[in-house]
């Protein structure tokens, strides 16, 4: 049995939404069952109710499990509970789990990447000191960020908001991760391999918001704003000082051209999966861009 987790997540549910495409069994791990009946109405994916901070609660989640794709919240107790759950999974029997990571969490130490980027390295590090086998899938920035309302000064009012300056992200979409995932967990022979994963482009934002306009028909101008305009930003529609704190450290590390903004096609090759393009996904989203529809 194949158990993911953080199955209501952005992530977590279009990888789940892949085994129910793909017609293959699932198992779904969830806080909340009574919010996730849109994929409890497929009939291969079995929903189970647990607290990845709670190893009292995963016995029913990891019963005859042999492989985990692990996905949690990139929030301040990201590493308390991924390192918890591989504590239980270990107890329980567990053979191997792939770790849902992020583009630089490889890094050396020389280099210090923004805060989620050091948690997630410090995940890893755990998981590959547990004595299970381990696989590392380490995507740049979703293409799913750039939808209307995603974060607090993205795509609105036809202005995509962003202190980003002139630099280049290699966003990758979440269809494309979700075949990946797919694809490793029902193969052989990527115990102990970590996998970068980004789109086929490393785009400016002025070219994000062009393709958006081209696709949709809707004007989008990119405003490049300051630093601190973004965290005021933040602050002013309600977010924690850390949240915003966090995100100013986030494309500060962005716009030093770090890891996200170099184009890395290796593991779409590997697993045979189209990359696709921005315009690509633009144009299957453009409801959502239009507002149109929910993403």
């Amino acid at each position: 049995m194949i158990l993911v987790t953080g199955a209501t997540g952005v992530s977590g549910s279009l990888i789940i939404r892949e085994f129910a495409r793909q017609n293959a069994q699932v198992r779904a791990l969830v806080r909340n069952s009574a919010k996730v009946r849109a994929i409890e109405a497929f009939p291969t994916v079995e929903v189970v109710e647990g607290n990845m901070l709670q190893p009292e609660t995963l016995g029913a989640a990891l019963d005859n499990v042999d492989r985990v794709l692990m996905i949690s919240s990139a929030g301040e107790r990201m590493l308390e509970t991924q390192c918890t759950f591989i504590d239980s999974a270990r107890k329980a029997g567990v053979r191997h789990i792939v770790k849902l990571s992020g583009r630089g969490a490889g890094v050396g130490s020389n280099i210090k990447p923004f805060r989620t980027v050091r948690l997630h390295n410090e995940v890893e590090q755990y998981l590959e000191g547990s004595g299970l086998a381990w696989t590392h899938l380490r995507p740049s920035q979703f293409m799913q960020f750039y939808f209307p309302g995603a974060t607090a000064m993205n795509l609105t009012a036809n202005m995509l908001s962003l202190p980003m300056e002139n630099a280049r992200l290699a966003p990758v979409d979440i269809e494309d991760i979700a075949k990946i995932a797919f694809a490793l967990l029902h193969s052989e022979g990527h115990e102990g391999k970590s996998y970068e994963i980004t789109g086929p482009e490393a785009l400016t934002m002025a070219e994000v918001a062009k393709q958006i306009s081209q696709v949709t028909g809707r004007t989008v101008e990119y405003v490049n704003i300051t630093l601190e305009e973004y965290r005021r930003a933040m602050l002013a529609v309600g977010a924690p000082p850390e949240r915003a704190d966090g995100f100013v450290e986030l494309w500060s590390d962005r716009r030093r051209g770090n890891a996200e903004s170099k184009v890395d096609l290796g593991t779409h090759e590997t697993f045979g999966v189209h990359p696709t393009t921005f315009a690509e996904f633009v144009h299957r989203t453009a409801a959502v861009f239009r507002g149109e529809s929910m993403p």
